[in-house]
C-alpha cells in the first residue's frame, strides 16, 4: 500500500483566511491526504498568505522561506503559496520567490488536491495572472448568486457526493448530517470558529486594493450558514464568529438588506452553541433594527467592530467614506443607551495624505470621548492599485511615524481607561483555555479571539476551554481584565450540562 500524502497548512492573516484554510483541509481530506500540524513533517507545506498591507506580506514571505528551509532537513518536499497575496500578485509573487514550488490562486482550491500533487511530482503548475475579481460577477448584486466564480470560505459538499461518501471519513471531517454539510475540517480544538457570511466588497474606499483581490461582495445562503453553524455546534465549537469583508451588507445581494437581522436569532437557537459574535460592521451602513437586534437577542454579543478609519471629514471624504465625529459618537451613544456594557472596537490609519494637524486634534477628540475598548492603529502607506496611491500632498514618512506614535500611546491609554470602567461589572467570560502559568484565561461578550484582550480567572478547578462562568470584574491590567467567578464556580446553568 502507498505511503499516503501528507500536508501542513499554515494560515497567516485574518480569520477569514482560518476558514478557507480550513476549506482546503477539508478538500485535501477527502482526496486522502494527511493533515498534520507541523510543517516539517508534511510532504507539502501550504502557506495561506495575506495580502492586505506591507508588514503582512513581509509576514507571508517570511513564513514562506522559513518553510522553504525545512526542504534541506526536514520531510518538506514542496512548499506553495495561496491565499490573498497569490491571489493579488500571481506569477509576480513566483517570479520574485522562486523558493516557492507554485502560487496557486482562488480558482485553483476546487481542485487543490490535483495542483498539490502535480508539484510534489516534480511537475509545474503555472502560476495564475491576477485579475480584478470584482469584474468577475455581474454589476448588479441580484444577478450574483447564479454567477460561477471560486468563493474561498463558501463551500458546501454536494448531496450526491455525501451519498456516496465512504462510511470512514476521518473524525472532524465533514460531510455530516443536513442538507448541505460544510466542506471544511477544522484544523485546530478552540472552542471557538469563524463562519463566512459572505465575501467581497462593493465599496470603493480609496486607501484599501482587497476588493480587486477579493472581489464584489456576495452573501452566503442562510441556509448554508446555519448548516456550517449546526456542523461546528456538532464538533464542540460554544462561538461562533461571523465574518466577511462587511458583514452589514449581508443579504442585499439576496433580496433582503435585513436578513442579517433574520438568521441573527435563527443562529442563537442552534444546540450547543453559547454565543454568536459578528465582526466587520460599516458605521454608515448601521440600521437601527441591527442595533437592535445586536443588543437584545439572547446568545448574540452586543459587539460592535466598527470600521471608523478616522473621523475629520476631510480625511474620510478623501477616503470615500462618510461620517465625522459627532455622528460617530451619537452611533456609539445609542448602541449603550440599549446595552450599557456593549463592546466598541475600530481601526485607524493616521497620516493618511492630506491630513492637518487639525484632523489629527479631530481622530484625538473622538477617540477621547468613544470608550473604545480596543483600537488598532495603522500608519499610511502606499497599496498598489488604490486611488490613494495616485494622490498628491502625502505627508513625509518621519511625519507619519510620528502620528502613529502619538496616536497608539493615546489609544493604549484610552483602552486602559475603558477597562478599568468595567471593574464591578458582571460578565459572562468565555474560557479559552487553562494553563500553568496563566490559569484559566478567557473573554467576555467584548472582547474577540485575539485582538481585544482577555479575561484572567485565576487557577481554578473543574474549568476547561468551552465553559461559559459568570465572573465579576474586580481589577484590569491594561486592556485585559481580572475577575472573580460568582456563586458555584460561576457555571451558567446550560455550559455546565
Amino acid at each position: 500500500m502507498p505511503e499516503r500524502r501528507t500536508v501542513a497548512l499554515v494560515t497567516l492573516g485574518c480569520a477569514r483566511n482560518e476558514v478557507d484554510s480550513e476549506e482546503l483541509a477539508g478538500r485535501l481530506a477527502a482526496d486522502g491526504w494527511d493533515l498534520v500540524e507541523d510543517a516539517a513533517d508534511a510532504d507539502v507545506a501550504v502557506v495561506n498568505t495575506c495580502g492586505f498591507v506591507e508588514a503582512a506580506k513581509k509576514d507571508s514571505v517570511d513564513a514562506l522561506l522559513e518553510a522553504n528551509d525545512l526542504k534541506d532537513h526536514g520531510r518538506t518536499q514542496a512548499v506553495v503559496a495561496v491565499g490573498c497575496m497569490a491571489e493579488r500578485y500571481g506569477k509576480e509573487l513566483a517570479e520574485a520567490l522562486p523558493e516557492a514550488d507554485g502560487v496557486l490562486g482562488f480558482d485553483d482550491y476546487a481542485d487543490i488536491s490535483d495542483r498539490l500533487q502535480t508539484i510534489l511530482s516534480g511537475g509545474v503548475h503555472a502560476s495564475h495572472t491576477p485579475r480584478d475579481r470584482r469584474k468577475l460577477l455581474p454589476i448588479s448584486p441580484a444577478e450574483r448568486q447564479a454567477a460561477a466564480v471560486a468563493l474561498p470560505g463558501h463551500a458546501q459538499e454536494a448531496q450526491d457526493a455525501r451519498d456516496s461518501a465512504p462510511a470512514d471519513l476521518p473524525e472532524g471531517l465533514a460531510p455530516a448530517s443536513g442538507p448541505r454539510a460544510p466542506l471544511r475540517r477544522r484544523l485546530e480544538s478552540s472552542p471557538v470558529a469563524s463562519v463566512k457570511l459572505a465575501s467581497g466588497c462593493d465599496r470603493r474606499c480609496s486607501f484599501c486594493a482587497i476588493p480587486s483581490f477579493r472581489g464584489s461582495f456576495i452573501s452566503r445562503r442562510p441556509s448554508d450558514v446555519l448548516g456550517e453553524t449546526r456542523w461546528l455546534a456538532e464538533q464542540g465549537v460554544k462561538e461562533i464568529m461571523l465574518v466577511s469583508e462587511n458583514n452589514t451588507s449581508y443579504g442585499k445581494d439576496l433580496g433582503d438588506i435585513r436578513l442579517l437581522e433574520t438568521l441573527l436569532p435563527e443562529l442563537a437557537a442552534v444546540d450547543g452553541l453559547e454565543r454568536i459574535r459578528v465582526s466587520y460592521l460599516q458605521p454608515a451602513e448601521m440600521r437601527p433594527g441591527l442595533i437592535d437586534v445586536l443588543t437584545s437577542t439572547e446568545k448574540v454579543a452586543p459587539y460592535f467592530d466598527l470600521s471608523f478609519q478616522h473621523s475629520a471629514p476631510g480625511v474620510l471624504r478623501a477616503m470615500r467614506r462618510f461620517g465625522d465625529t459627532d455622528r460617530f459618537l451619537e452611533l456609539l451613544e445609542t448602541i449603550r443607551s440599549k446595552a450599557p456594557q456593549a463592546g466598541a472596537r475600530s481601526n485607524f490609519i493616521v497620516g493618511f495624505p492630506g491630513e492637518t494637524e487639525d484632523d489629527l486634534a479631530e481622530l484625538e477628540r473622538f477617540l477621547t470621548g468613544a470608550r473604545l475598548d480596543a483600537i488598532g492603529v495603522f500608519g499610511y502607506s502606499d497599496e498598489d492599485g488604490t486611488e490613494a496611491a495616485t494622490y498628491g500632498n502625502k505627508l513625509d514618512p518621519e511625519t507619519v511615524a510620528e502620528r502613529l506614535a502619538h496616536i497608539s500611546r493615546l489609544a493604549e491609554e484610552l483602552t486602559a481607561q475603558r477597562a478599568e470602567e468595567r471593574i464591578g461589572e458582571t460578565i459572562e467570560v468565555m474560557v479559552d483555555r487553562v494553563d500553568e502559568e496563566d490559569g484559566v484565561v478567557g473573554r467576555a461578550a467584548h472582547q474577540a479571539p485575539e485582538t481585544d484582550g482577555q479575561v484572567l480567572l485565576g487557577a481554578r478547578a473543574g474549568l476547561v476551554p468551552g465553559r461559559m462562568v459568570t465572573a465579576e470584574v474586580v481589577a484590569s491590567e491594561g486592556v485585559d481584565l481580572i475577575a472573580e467567578p460568582l456563586g458555584d464556580g460561576g457555571c451558567t446553568e446550560e455550559a455546565g450540562r
